[in-house]
């Protein structure tokens, strides 16, 4: 396992010998000293080794991979694909192939993402695409898969396959998809698997595809401290009418808000618009072009407030987020820290609120644990009635609707 010694520290990105027009690009998209886990990464790849890295999201990882591979790439071209980088969502794929397009815009280099919820005019340009040449593949498992059962993707001179969180992968049933995709891909080739935490399967299935890898962990930080973070014990019945209380008159030009499922999140949305908020939803009902817009006119302030379950907590970076709000406490505790860093980006404050009911109360000790913090908690406003008592230790669920208190013994 390779961690930062303390007296190891790389203040420039020219340290590492990367291609000029590497470094071009780098100093286009305003990157300066490069982040723990770019310093730690980026040479292991230079080196031809495999990578397992554990990381969260903002630690900087997608430049750590990017930027060695772009420089092998200009140094051993291949013919046909010569990267595949396989993302959980549609977002997530968007955004690295964005990022990549930063990076080599002083470059020949090609990319294309491939991804569900396209048209079939959209399928033939990219069938087209790949079949004159690209170099780097950003894709969801699924429409990779698509590609590879229809022998349309020339992989057989791959060199690099990365694997961005995997976690989440395996989290939304895709493992039997990786192993398939991998199937197709040759023996002799780089690997490169990153995820926000590393559970058994994870390690398991790495063994499998993976040689000799370095272990590179960067620790799950915690919330940044310009975050604000406060907690409100509310039943189910008052989120909303809380939410709708803490959000009109104040001075808030981009609220997110994170439900546990597409249901909370269509409802919530509904009844903001209904008090007269600029708010839309983004789930896995909207099509890919909707999601889009959705998106940009959030990143443009166009939108005040949007709705969400937890595609968006990794992967889409969106600036100058005012309220993070968690309708929801995460089921995860690292997803917590995920959602919560939405805000307060690049030294900046905001404010992070979670609404507690009592079936959520272990699941928020829990968070505390992981982040070492308590975290100040209120009750909402008297109009609203009386709210729970936190009794983390003692609530447990009977049965829908009812609750008892139980001590230890």
């Amino acid at each position: 396992m390779s961690d930062l010694p303390a007296d190891f520290r790389i203040t420039s990105f020219s340290e590492f010998g990367l291609h000029s027009g590497i470094m071009e690009g780098i100093d286009a998209v305003g990157f300066d000293e490069p982040t723990p886990i770019q310093q730690l990464i980026i040479p292991h790849i230079l080196e031809g080794n495999d990578v397992i890295g554990c990381a969260q999201t903002g630690t900087g990882k997608t430049a750590a991979y990017l930027l060695p591979v772009l420089h092998n790439i200009i140094l051993q071209p291949v013919e046909g694909v010569n990267t595949i980088i396989i993302a959980p969502t549609r977002e997530l794929a968007l955004q690295i192939a964005r990022q990549i397009e930063g990076f080599s815009y002083f470059l020949n280099i090609s990319t294309l993402a491939l991804y569900g919820g396209t048209s079939g005019m959209e399928w033939e340009q990219q069938k087209k695409a790949l079949a004159q040449g690209v170099d780097i593949v950003v894709a969801t498992p699924g429409k990779l898969i698509s590609f590879l059962n229809m022998d349309l993707a020339p992989v057989s001179n791959l060199q690099h396959l990365i694997l961005d969180e995997a976690d989440r992968m395996l989290d939304m049933g895709f493992q039997e998809d990786i192993m398939k995709i991998i199937s197709h891909l040759p023996v002799e080739r780089n690997t490169y698997l990153f995820s926000a935490t590393m559970p058994p399967r994870i390690r398991e299935m790495s063994r499998k595809i993976l040689r000799n890898a370095v272990e590179v962990n960067i620790a799950l930080s915690r919330p940044a401290e310009g975050i604000l973070q406060v907690a409100y014990l509310a039943y189910d019945s008052q989120k909303t009418p809380l939410l709708e209380s803490l959000i009109k008159g104040r001075d808030l030009s981009s609220v997110l808000i994170f439900a546990s499922t597409k249901i909370k999140v269509k409802n919530i949305a509904r009844e903001l618009l209904k008090q007269g908020f600029s708010v839309a939803d983004i789930q896995s009902d909207l099509e890919q072009t909707e999601r889009e817009n959705v998106l940009l006119k959030f990143s443009n302030k166009q939108l005040q407030i949007l709705v969400a379950t937890d595609v968006l907590s990794r992967g889409i970076d969106i600036e100058n987020i005012d309220l993070v709000v968690n309708y929801d406490v995460p089921n995860e505790a690292e997803d917590y820290v995920h959602r919560v860093g939405r805000t307060a980006r690049a030294e900046k404050t905001g404010i992070a609120i979670t609404f507690i009911n009592e079936e959520e109360q272990a699941q928020f000790a829990r968070i505390e644990a992981l982040i070492g913090t308590v975290i100040r908690k209120q009750k909402p406003p008297a109009f609203l009635g009386e709210a729970p008592e936190y009794l983390p230790d003692t609530y447990r669920p009977k049965k829908k609707g009812f609750f008892k208190k139980r001590t230890r013994k």
